[in-house]
């Protein structure tokens, strides 16, 4: 975009210089047309007498000139505002373009997450914050289930040790009973005797 205003301002500039240079080749002319006037008189005691139809012709061609430059000056004051108009144009349309280049690069560098834009840097700081919260729930996770499970293995260790002395204390006690029952029943077949 900015070789497309060069470009134009570089062409303005030299169409400029070409038409200055046209204008210095017109102005000679009427140089010239004085210089041959002179020349073309008559001295006439030590002044010069000029022929009043070369004056007059002179004096046309003069004016014809004049107006002639008057009219290449507008159109050059049209060309140069019909130049700023366009380069103004052009410039409004850069700015555009670099707003809406900006207004991409914008999107492009934004990811949306929840429905909310981020920055690519907030978006993979948000990320990784989220993958650090999720390790160490998950290192929380694994302590508590270890935890757990040392727990668990204690508590049916503790169970098994329970359950044995119960069974011990049980055949103890069966036992006993027996010892009691066969003791009793011995007494009665001894009272009975």
């Amino acid at each position: 975009m900015r070789t497309i205003i060069f470009s134009s301002l570089l062409l303005i500039f030299s169409v400029n210089v070409l038409t200055a240079q046209d204008s210095l080749a017109t102005s000679n002319f009427i140089e010239d047309e004085f210089d041959n006037l002179i020349e073309s008189s008559n001295n006439y005691q030590g002044y010069k007498v000029v022929d009043y139809d070369a004056l007059i012709e002179l004096r046309d061609n003069t004016k014809r000139h004049v107006q002639d430059l008057k009219n290449e000056l507008q159109e050059e004051q049209s060309t140069i505002a019909s130049q700023n108009e366009e380069i103004e144009n052009l410039e409004n349309q850069l700015a555009e373009t670099q707003e809406d280049l900006k207004r991409v690069n914008e999107e492009k560098d934004a990811i949306k997450f929840l429905g909310m834009p981020f920055s690519k840097g907030s978006y993979m700081a948000l990320m990784w914050g989220i993958v650090g919260v999720l390790i160490l729930a998950l290192l929380f996770f694994i302590y508590k289930f270890k935890n757990s499970n040392a727990t668990t293995k204690e508590a049916r260790h503790r169970l098994n040790e329970t359950e044995k002395e119960f069974d011990a204390y049980r055949a103890k006690a069966l036992e006993k009973e027996q010892r009691l029952g066969r003791m009793l029943q011995d007494e009665k077949n001894k009272a009975k005797e």
